[in-house]
C-alpha cells in the first residue's frame, strides 16, 4: 500500500464506528505504528468491517484480536437472525392484514385470526426479551 493510498483510506459505509457516549470521549491515546503494522491493522479492520480505532479498542478490551473477532462474528450472526425474525414478522403482519380485510368484508372473525394474533404477540414478547438481554450484556 502506497503512502498516498493509506492517506486517503476511509472506512466503507458497512464498517461500524463506535457508538456515541454521553459527554463524549475525553481521553485520547496516540499509537505510532510502522507502515507494515499500519497495513496489517487496515487489513484487519477491513476484514471485520470496523474502523482501526474500534478494532484496537475492541481487541484490547475483549482480550485480544481473536476474542474481538469472535465477538464481531457473534454480533453479525445476531444481526442476521434479527433480520430473519423481522422478515418473519413482516410475513405475519401481511397475513393479519389479509385476515382483517376478509373480516371487514364478511363481518365475521375467522378462527385463525385469534390464534395468529396470539402468536404475533408471543413472538414480539420473545424479541423484546432478547433485545433486553443483549442490552444488559453489552452494558
Amino acid at each position: 500500500m502506497s503512502t498516498e493510498d493509506s492517506k486517503s483510506w476511509k472506512p466503507e459505509r458497512s464498517q461500524t464506528r463506535r457508538k456515541r457516549v454521553e459527554g463524549g470521549r475525553i481521553a485520547r491515546h496516540v499509537v505510532r505504528v510502522t507502515p507494515e503494522e499500519k497495513g496489517q491493522l487496515l487489513a484487519l479492520a477491513l476484514q471485520y468491517k470496523v474502523t482501526v480505532p474500534k478494532l484496537l479498542v475492541d481487541s484490547a478490551l475483549a482480550g485480544g484480536a481473536a476474542a474481538a473477532a469472535a465477538n464481531e462474528s457473534v454480533r453479525h450472526e445476531v444481526i442476521a437472525q434479527m433480520f430473519a425474525t423481522h422478515r418473519l414478522l413482516a410475513g405475519l403482519a401481511n397475513n393479519v392484514n389479509q385476515m382483517a380485510k376478509a373480516t371487514n368484508a364478511t363481518g365475521s372473525v375467522q378462527a385463525e385470526m385469534v390464534a395468529t394474533l396470539a402468536k404475533v404477540r408471543e413472538v414480539a414478547d420473545h424479541i423484546d426479551r432478547f433485545v433486553d438481554e443483549l442490552s444488559e450484556a453489552s452494558s
